[in-house]
């Protein structure tokens, strides 16, 4: 349980490290906000950008959670595409 996608990754820098060590006790919690906020979604999803702003937290926080569950087999991509903040297509998530 201590690889990824169950614990935050990293690039093997010491500051990627070390900011995956500060995250690890919270990753769990995360993780389920993000699940439930994309589940309760429902068949719209959300984008990286929306799932940050709908649990109130910053985008870089939030964004790799779904690498994680995707991971996990929890969220799929649906197919669709919603601009993100910079106007670039993002990938809307959607549980699986």
């Amino acid at each position: 349980m201590n690889t990824y996608p169950n614990a935050p990754g990293h690039r093997h820098v010491d500051t990627s490290v070390a900011a995956a060590s500060a995250l690890a006790p919270m990753l769990g919690r995360l993780q389920r906000m993000a699940l439930d906020a994309i589940h309760d979604a429902g068949w719209l999803g959300l984008t990286a950008d929306e799932l940050a702003a709908r649990l109130g937290m910053d985008r870089w926080s939030i964004q790799p959670r779904t690498s994680e569950l995707k991971r996990k087999g929890l969220i799929r991509d649906s197919g669709l595409r919603r601009p993100n903040a910079s106007g670039k297509m993002a990938i809307v998530w959607v549980a699986a």
